[in-house]
């Protein structure tokens, strides 16, 4: 395996290749406003990563076809909260606390480390197989420390990509609190059908608001109609109407077997697909938003609890407690489902 660090200094503007073997390529520019992007490609698509921002996937395309929301960001902009610049395909929600806080809770939007400046980042080329690392290191006094490495790897002919996290408790004695959400934000596919293996009934509608939603009569009428079965929860048909967004949840996934799978099939034929392993990920949740602005159907987050917030997990008893020197690790796969 070869192993090529990727100081920031490498990403002086204009779009240049760094890297090619086979059918791969590895590209890097810089942003007007100053953000570092690396594009890792295929001869089907690439994906494109904020390797020194939370190393957010900021873009993926595969076979023609994009894979992210539509959203109102032309550009990665710079950002302490993820909605500063949620223009994004995914981002990596958490990791002391997660999801969106309640009035009670004292984290930002989606945690800590969604928009954390990296320490460093390199890249791994082994065959027709590369992969995009960065590494970052939290640690506050009198608080929490850990490390944090993030990282996307591609495949030559593949139309999926890896998007993994691992997370290392660095504290000598003590504990720490881990949430973690991997926030996919896949496009909104007009009369599109979701499938997923869990049993029928696994998903169900979220009945709590959180405080970025202001229910309007129409909402709560599509609401009561999803509940009365009026609405199918598995299609986009009439979805164009879901604004503010529509939740569904899945909880304690293990109980439906060491894997999940998720879909979702267009009117074309054309299947995003997501799986995990549930042992990781024991928390689905489905979110789709419908409005000129911003169009999504994330028709699967993978999370080790509800997007409620840490005290939400922690009273659900979801709340990861990793000991001092324990890593965890993650992995999702997701993209284009191949015939």
């Amino acid at each position: 395996m070869l192993k090529i660090h990727l100081p920031k200094a490498l990403f002086d503007g204009e779009e240049k290749l760094i890297a090619e073997t086979g059918e791969m390529r590895v590209t890097v520019k810089k942003y007007r406003k100053g953000i570092e992007s690396l594009t890792i490609a295929n001869a089907r698509g690439h994906v494109e990563v904020l390797p020194f921002m939370g190393q957010i996937i900021w873009d993926a395309e595969f076979d023609g076809h994009s894979l992210r929301m539509k959203n109102m960001f032309s550009e990665p902009t710079p950002a302490r909260e993820i909605v500063e610049t949620y223009g994004c395909f995914a981002f990596h929600s958490g990791l002391l606390a997660a999801g969106v806080p309640s009035p009670e809770d004292t984290h930002m939007l989606h945690g800590e480390f969604a928009t954390a400046p990296m320490d460093t980042a390199w890249l791994e080329v082994d065959g027709d197989r590369v992969r995009i690392v960065s590494e970052y290191e939290y640690t506050m006094g009198f608080g929490h420390h850990y490390r944090a490495r993030p990282s996307v790897t591609l495949e030559a002919g593949s139309g999926q990509f890896h998007i993994g996290m691992e997370v290392t408790n660095l504290s000598e004695y003590a504990p720490m609190p881990l949430q973690y959400m991997c926030h996919m934000n896949y496009a909104f596919v007009a009369d599109g059908v979701m499938r997923e293996s869990l049993p029928e009934g696994a998903f169900a509608l979220r009945r709590t608001i959180p405080a970025h939603v202001t229910p309007t009569p129409r909402w709560e009428e599509i609401n009561e109609a999803i509940l009365a079965g009026k609405i199918d929860g598995h299609s986009l048909a009439g979805a164009t109407e879901f604004d503010p967004e529509i939740v569904y949840l899945a909880d304690d996934l293990p109980q439906y077997g060491p894997e999940a799978t998720f879909e979702l099939e267009g009117p074309d034929g054309v299947t995003f697909t997501t799986r995990f392993a549930t042992d990781e990920f024991s928390t689905a949740t489905r979110w789709i938003l419908y409005n000129p602005d911003q169009q999504v159907a994330a028709f699967v987050l993978p999370g080790t609890s509800r997007p409620e917030g840490f005290l939400a997990a922690k009273k659900a008893g979801t709340l990861i407690m990793l000991a001092a020197g324990e890593t965890r690790t993650f992995d999702v796969t997701t993209g284009i489902k191949e015939d």
